[in-house]
C-alpha cells in the first residue's frame, strides 16, 4: 500500500521532517516515491515550519495513497479547506 508519513532528518535533538509518499512496507526513513512536503517543529523567527503540495498529495490520494493520523493533522493545521483533501 502507499502511504503519505514523514520520513525524520535533521541532527539529535533538532527533528526536520519530509513528507513523502512511500510503499508501506519500506522503512520510516528508507525508500520512497515522492517529497510532497516538510515540516520543522524548531523553526523559530522567520523560518518556514511547513509546507505542503497539496495537488500532489490530491494527487496520491486519487491513486490510493492513505495519509497517517500525523500528515492529517498538519493538512488541517496549515489552513487547507475540507473539501481539497480528501481523507482529513
Amino acid at each position: 500500500m502507499v502511504i503519505i508519513r514523514l520520513a525524520r532528518g535533521g541532527a539529535k535533538k533538532r527533528p526536520f521532517f519530509n513528507m513523502v509518499v512511500a510503499d508501506s512496507r519500506h522503512k520510516r526513513d528508507g525508500r520512497f516515491i515522492e517529497r510532497v512536503g516538510f515540516y520543522n517543529p524548531r523553526a523559530t523567527g522567520g523560518e518556514e515550519a511547513l509546507r505542503i503540495e497539496i495537488e500532489r498529495i490530491k494527487y496520491w490520494q486519487s491513486q490510493g495513497a492513505q495519509l497517517t493520523s500525523t500528515v492529517t493533522r498538519l493538512i488541517k493545521q496549515s489552513g487547507v479547506p475540507k473539501e481539497a483533501v480528501a481523507n482529513s
